[in-house]
């Protein structure tokens, strides 16, 4: 059994935490994640593996986006697999529209077997009707030329090419 937190991305304090058993598909996490802040679970939505910085890595998409073979999705990982010991993390984003982004940690593994799972243990804050606004800031990069200033555009733009 998996006791799992997991935080909306706000300001506020929005939080779930719940059980779950350890054998579950991630498709199954998904839908119960969805459901316990209050959606349906029919949006789209992926989980990413993180590290313990929360800096996002390989995605597990709902489906399998694969153009050939076996590709990676919700439904091929298995939680105690893709989660396997405690403090491991996964960032989940749900409803690329409104890109409702979520911290899932596990904050607990048991042996213990329990009936009636999942189960939410801790419901903390309501879920706002609107998602908060993403920034993306691209880190500043340096000219591959090692140019310092300028617009980047190339000085012979002035020139007229038609008369060719």
């Amino acid at each position: 059994m998996y006791k799992i937190r997991v935080i909306l991305d706000t300001k506020e304090d929005i939080i779930r935490t719940i059980l779950v058993n350890d054998g579950i598909h991630l498709e199954e996490l998904h839908t119960i994640i969805a459901k316990s802040f209050g959606f349906k679970g029919q949006e789209m939505a992926s989980f990413y593996r993180t590290d313990d910085e929360w800096s996002q890595g390989e995605e597990i998409p709902l489906f399998n986006m694969a153009e050939a073979g076996e590709g990676i999705s919700m439904q091929t990982c298995i939680l105690k697999d893709t989660l396997p010991e405690v403090n491991h993390k996964l960032i989940y984003v749900y409803d690329f529209l409104n890109m409702w982004t979520f911290y899932v940690d596990v904050i607990d593994i048991s042996s213990e077997e329990k009936e009636n799972l999942p189960q939410i243990i801790l419901s903390v804050g309501e879920i706002p009707e609107k998602a908060p606004e993403k920034e993306f800031i691209a880190e500043k990069l340096d000219s591959e030329f090692g140019e310092e200033d300028g617009d980047g555009f190339d000085p012979y733009d002035d020139f007229d090419f038609n008369e060719y």
